[in-house]
């Protein structure tokens, strides 16, 4: 029976052998081996096997080979990917948080399928489809799921308003995502735009902002790309095109299997030609970085903030029928110095690079400009003024501003951690939304009057000791400049524009107000 066994395997990988046969003299090439270790795998392991998830785990191990950023995605994750980048989705068209356990709505999407039927901010989402999504402990991406949809679709949702149960059918419809965040004037000739990611439709947000901030007298901007991960190319030379001139250069990439490719500036004039400062950190990346690497480089604005992240490899899509997708990097972005933007990694070391940020914070580096590490071989000049500008990944600001903890306390820390600044104001908002309406009917009428109250720090307090964060008189008072900024942010983002929150709390933000400076003395 055992030799019986053993020469029907021998059959068995003369059989295999022969499906791979090859021409001796030819070399047993690494494709060719793969393919023969997923047919041995499949065929001779002990146990049942799940096909699709070996080939999986192959393909992610082969990209963690390579560099940091190449990577593969499931059919859920590509499409995840993709939603925030492609500018829409389709939904019932509200922004909203979490509240005890609840589905509090903040605001709905003016024209959006929500606020046709009724449905109005402070409106608490108790069911979907006669299903409990209150209470139950869920996830911001849970509550997604339920809530979004095929354009068309219905769903019934069962809303608690001022203690009385109310029914609304909603038809899901396409709801746009708005990379711009914020918009305002910061003095009279000083405009502010936010920038939170690089969408599809992301030129054109910002180009429909930079007119209305014209429109309210603007003679320089602040464009804020902190904290922004980047997205897609075409929106980062939308967005440069806005303010470079024709022909001027605004990125290239280079790769080893593809010709340089150079992104140019083609429209007929800049929309803003006025003075200009760019808010960029350490989570600036991308698509930031090559727009704050071309206005830099073309010495058109001032780069103010901490150096940026240093992702300059570009990944190209290669999709699979069944919806999962691998993004390899085939060449990098360089800015129109010469500068490469990634910054050094090792092959197959991508855990170490994903501590990159920790390093920077051990070595002192976002408290000193000092501690910055410059390569003595990546020195460039910038094209019409001829500064120095350093390479060797990331992109260093003309002006550095160092992190600032002054405020941060282990009681404003754990007044987050439990989430009582939200729960507090929107329970503050519940009780006091129309007298507030009344009293500030704009965002520039609040902004201008508003304060917050004793009484609403005294209310804090008191939400705070509720969920188990003991009073710390002295500690609040270190921390009562950001409490207030924050409790500010979520009263106007309540009452007015989601945009309205980094309004209220840029104010204590170091590189917000050194970027004011810099133009003001402009």
């Amino acid at each position: 029976m055992i030799r019986n066994l053993y020469l029907l395997s021998i059959i068995a990988i003369a059989c295999a052998t022969h499906i791979f046969a090859q021409d001796p003299q030819d070399e047993f090439s690494p494709a060719r081996k793969l393919m023969y270790a997923d047919y041995i795998i499949e065929n001779f392991y002990v146990e049942d096997v799940d096909a699709d998830s070996v080939v999986t785990e192959g393909i992610i191990a082969m990209l963690k080979t390579l560099d940091p950023h190449s990577s593969y995605s499931t059919p859920e994750e590509t499409k995840d990917l993709n939603e925030p980048l492609e500018g829409k989705f389709s939904g019932i068209g509200v922004q909203f948080n979490m509240s005890t356990d609840t589905v509090y709505v903040i605001q709905t999407i003016s024209g959006g399928p929500s606020e046709k039927v009724g449905i109005r901010p402070g409106d608490r989402i108790v069911a979907a489809n006669d299903t409990v999504i209150a209470g139950k402990k869920l996830q911001n991406s849970q509550v997604l799921k339920t809530l979004r949809g095929p354009k068309g679709s219905k769903v019934k949702l069962s809303v608690l308003r001022d203690g009385e149960m109310i029914d609304f059918m909603v038809v899901r419809d396409d709801i746009p995502i708005n990379s711009v965040d914020g918009t305002y004037m910061v003095t009279p000739e000083i405009g502010y735009i936010s920038l939170s990611r690089f969408a599809e439709d992301s030129g054109q947000e910002v180009a429909d902002a930079i007119e209305k901030l014209q429109g309210q007298g603007m003679k320089k901007l602040i464009l804020d790309l902190e904290n922004n991960g980047g997205g897609y190319l075409k929106a980062a030379h939308d967005i440069a095109s806005l303010f470079l001139e024709p022909g001027d250069l605004i990125v290239y990439t280079k790769g080893k299997s593809t010709e340089p490719v150079y992104y140019r500036m083609e429209q007929s004039a800049p929309l803003f030609t006025g003075p200009m400062a760019v808010m960029v950190d350490q989570y600036s990346a991308s698509a930031a970085e090559i727009v704050s690497g071309a206005l830099q480089d073309n010495d058109r604005a001032t780069i103010v903030g901490r150096r940026t992240f240093g992702k300059g490899l570009v990944q190209r899509p290669f999709p699979f029928p069944d919806g999962s997708m691998i993004r390899l990097t085939v060449s990098r972005y360089y800015t129109p110095t010469g500068r490469s933007i990634q910054k050094p990694y090792e092959k197959g070391k991508g855990e170490e690079y994903q501590l990159d940020l920790l390093n920077r914070y051990k070595s002192g580096e976002l408290w000193s400009r000092d501690s910055i590490h410059f390569d003595e071989n990546q020195v460039f000049h910038t094209l019409k003024k001829g500064r120095i500008v350093h390479g060797g990944g990331g992109i260093i600001p003309d002006e550095f501003v160092p992190v600032d903890t002054s405020y941060y306390t282990d009681y404003y820390r754990d007044l987050m951690a439990k989430g009582a600044i939200p729960q507090f104001t929107l329970n503050y908002i519940d009780h006091n939304r129309e007298q507030l309406k009344a009293e500030y009917p704009t965002e520039d009428a609040f902004f201008a009057t508003f304060q917050v109250s004793p009484e609403i720090i005294e209310g804090l307090v008191a939400k705070g000791q509720e969920l188990g964060v003991g009073p710390n008189p002295e500690e609040l008072e270190t921390s009562r400049p950001v409490i207030e900024a924050i409790i500010k942010g979520y009263l106007t983002r309540d009452l007015y524009e989601y945009g309205t929150y980094v309004r209220a709390t840029n104010p204590l933000n170091p590189v917000f107000l050194k970027a004011v400076e810099v133009l003001q003395n402009e």
